[in-house]
């Protein structure tokens, strides 16, 4: 049985919720995750760059881009953009989590481990750890495909207007996280957070993101308490575009800040330090979303901006 690494248990201790042993996080990918995965025309995909931070991008293809020959391994036939900044470092030994997430039926489940191969077909990744998540939190969305060729890379340095605005209004984003080094059960991740429109906060480049109730599995917090580097992946999910943010992250565990957002019990931020942007990066279009019912027990920022 796969478990919880010991900085996922002090974030559970911290938070007051300790789960100790779980058989939901297993060692290997049961059935119906596995056709699940099979199913989806894209996958959101943590790994580390050649810095050791953690980076995030999106896979896609054709339903049934995604195979699992067995309950320890997935095929994924996407073939890497040498453009996107986290194809070079897809590479066999890379530690990789994996989220396949429905917008459509917000059913959503996580596989992480390493890539064992790589070429430009696609890549295969051994599976470490594979659980499921609860749909909380996730706006219901219909997608369909497009055709056009993707804009190049724009480096970031700081959250410029365009990257700020879309900050503002987006109601999900998804956090790339690893565990420090040496830790068993360890390894790359990546996780989706939702709420309403401006659920994030912006102070110049300081992002706050609530931490609302989940599964107590504090995952990604337990990950940044050891390693405090995090990458963020926000999609216009009208446009297409991709925008990927990296810094370093402080956890607010007094929940002072969350006062200010009805529904949080903590929050994060993140000090952004790069990152890039690309337009219609993503095959794929969404229509207008519908809110998870959880919105309704959250709210906006309130006090100083």
């Amino acid at each position: 049985m796969a478990s919880f690494h010991a900085d996922e248990i002090a974030a559970q201790e911290r938070a007051g919720h300790v789960l100790g042993e779980t058989p939901a996080i297993r060692a290997f990918m049961p059935e119906q995750h596995r056709i699940f995965l099979a199913g989806l025309p894209y996958l959101f995909v943590g790994t580390i760059d050649a810095a050791g931070a953690p980076v995030a991008t999106v896979l896609t293809g054709q339903p049934g881009f995604v195979r699992s020959p067995d309950a320890t391994h997935l095929a994924i036939a996407a073939a890497l953009d040498p453009a996107d900044p986290v194809a070079r470092v897809l590479v066999p030994g890379a530690e990789v989590g994996i989220l396949g997430l429905d917008f459509a039926t917000r059913r959503r489940n996580r596989a992480n481990g390493r890539v064992v191969q790589c070429d430009p077909e696609g890549l295969t990744v051994a599976v470490a750890q594979s659980f499921g998540n609860c749909p909380q939190y996730i706006q219901r969305r219909i997608s369909r495909p497009v055709v056009g060729p993707a804009g190049p890379v724009e480096p970031l340095s700081v959250l410029d207007t365009e990257a700020a605005d879309l900050v503002q209004s987006a109601d999900t984003l998804f956090v790339a996280s690893r565990a420090r080094d040496g830790l068993a059960d360890g390894g790359a991740d990546i996780s989706h957070r939702g709420g309403r429109p401006g659920f994030v906060r912006i102070r110049g480049d300081v992002l706050t993101v609530p931490d609302f109730p989940g599964n107590r599995y504090f995952n990604t917090l337990g990950n940044l308490i050891g390693e405090p580097r995090a990458a963020l992946l926000f999609l216009d999910f009208a446009r297409s575009d991709l925008l990927v943010l990296q810094g370093r992250t402080v956890i607010d565990w007094t929940g002072a800040e969350a006062a200010h957002l009805m529904g949080a019990q903590r929050s994060w931020s993140l000090t952004v330090e790069q990152g890039w942007r690309r337009r219609a990066a993503v095959p794929l279009r969404w229509g207008a979303p519908e809110p998870a019912p959880q919105l309704t027990r959250t709210g906006l920022w309130a006090g100083p901006a």
